[in-house]
């Protein structure tokens, strides 16, 4: 395996662009309903302040 390829990939900040990638890409998927649930569970567990 590419040493480079490990190095970026074992990198903080790539894993996360990686999973905010990820988590984009499923919040374009969801129903009203389902990206309405989905805020008030993060809003009641703090992860949303308005």
């Amino acid at each position: 395996m590419n040493m480079a390829y490990i190095n970026k990939y074992q990198s903080d900040g790539y894993r996360r662009d990686e999973l905010i990638r990820i988590i984009e890409h499923s919040v374009e998927k969801l129903t009203l309903a389902e990206f309405e649930a989905l805020y008030y569970d993060m809003s009641t567990k703090s992860y949303i302040n308005d």
